[in-house]
């Protein structure tokens, strides 16, 4: 039990291929939970940025994994202002760009990186059910690869995202170029399917493991996809889940 809720504490863990609205969908289940919120993602965005930073040759695997081991990052964990760090630089929007993005699997199928990125999400998962983390005991929602399989397998509900090709496209466009016309999505094809081919070599997103339930959004917005894992947080765990206020 939490010393500062009196609740147990909850790990929500939420996989799901490029476009599927992890990071959106996440946000919205820990600030409706009053739990932390963590993007692992990021974290593999943060390792590329500051490996190029140090000039790094990312088909260096070896240089690569100690320049990540030493990385000084810090992870915001507010769901409503999360936040990217390293060595004391604001990250949170360089890391998002397409520069990055085109390079961003070549660290993350790296294995090393991966161990040490894994124990770094361990960490924080862990912290996070304690009262001295971010959200006090209360637990954290933590969304990327691995996370239901490798990081959190034990996390209280694990969620496979899922959507179709064309909405994960669709919904990446609009983050990508404000626009999900044909020209846009065209753009975005190769970046969204090109980082799931890569990532598939070395992570489990595709398909639910036992114990891990789907949730399908591609006829769903986002209040409608954050509803349905609040769903499976309710069925799952018992927990009553406090409505949302109206508008």
């Amino acid at each position: 039990m939490s010393a500062a809720t009196g609740a147990t504490p909850l790990t929500v863990a939420i996989d799901g291929p490029s476009g599927s609205g992890k990071s959106s969908v996440s946000k919205g289940v820990a600030r409706r939970l009053g739990l932390a919120y963590l993007d692992t993602g990021a974290m593999y965005r943060a390792a590329t940025w500051w490996c190029l930073r140090r000039g790094e040759d990312l088909t260096d695997q070896t240089a690569v994994a100690h320049a990540v081991r030493v990385m000084p990052l810090v992870m915001g964990l507010d769901p409503a202002a999360p936040s990217v760090h390293v060595d004391g630089e604001d990250v949170g929007e360089e890391i998002r760009t397409t520069a990055i993005s085109t390079a961003v699997s070549a660290v993350a199928t790296n294995l090393d990186v991966r161990a040490e990125l894994r124990r770094l999400q361990r960490a924080v998962v862990e912290a996070e059910r304690a009262p001295g983390g971010f959200s006090a005991g209360r637990g954290v929602v933590a969304e990327g690869r691995d996370i239901t399989t490798v990081v959190a397998p034990d996390a209280d509900v694990r969620v496979l995202l899922t959507a179709s090709e064309e909405a994960r496209l669709a919904r990446r466009s609009l983050d990508v170029h404000g626009t999900a016309d044909a020209a846009a999505v065209e753009a975005t094809r190769d970046q969204v399917l090109r980082r799931d081919r890569d990532d598939s070599t070395v992570s489990q997103f595709q398909e639910a493991a036992d114990g891990v339930v789907t949730v399908d959004s591609s006829e769903l917005d986002l209040e409608q996809t954050v509803e349905a894992v609040l769903a499976v947080v309710a069925h799952v765990t018992g927990r009553a889940v406090t409505p949302r206020p109206a508008p």
